[in-house]
């Protein structure tokens, strides 16, 4: 079973940066895409990013070109930079490790207890 933990949220102004990360342990970190997802209060989980084993990335529309995922292999990290925030951005964030089908990055059934971000002035 894998064990997931986020940190690096917090309060931050209107077009302030972010770097939230997530620690695995108790799986073969290297062989698994990972994503971070997000929920606001009253609103469903969405995938914000996703990175797959081979490198290729996936953004959510209204993060692209403010957010970027990235992995360290050696420390077992995945990372999401967040860089212009705004306060639609402020939620949970949690990130996962699934896989990349055809594309498409599906969320294992293990979850983080989330890293509150919230974007206010």
């Amino acid at each position: 079973q894998v064990q997931l933990v986020e940190s690096g949220g917090g309060l931050v102004q209107p077009g302030g940066s972010l770097r939230l990360s997530c620690a695995a342990s108790g799986s073969i970190f290297s062989i698994n895409s990972m994503g971070w997802y997000r929920q606001a209060p009253g609103k469903q989980r969405e995938l914000v990013a996703a990175l797959s084993v081979g490198g290729s990335t996936t953004y959510a529309d209204s993060v692209k070109g403010r957010f970027t995922i990235s992995r360290d292999n050696a420390k077992n990290t995945v990372y999401l930079q967040m860089n212009s925030l705004k306060p639609e951005d402020t939620a949970v964030y949690y990130c996962s490790q699934g896989r990349t089908t055809g594309g498409t990055y599906y969320a294992g059934g293990s979850w983080g207890q989330g890293t509150q971000v919230t974007v206010s002035s």
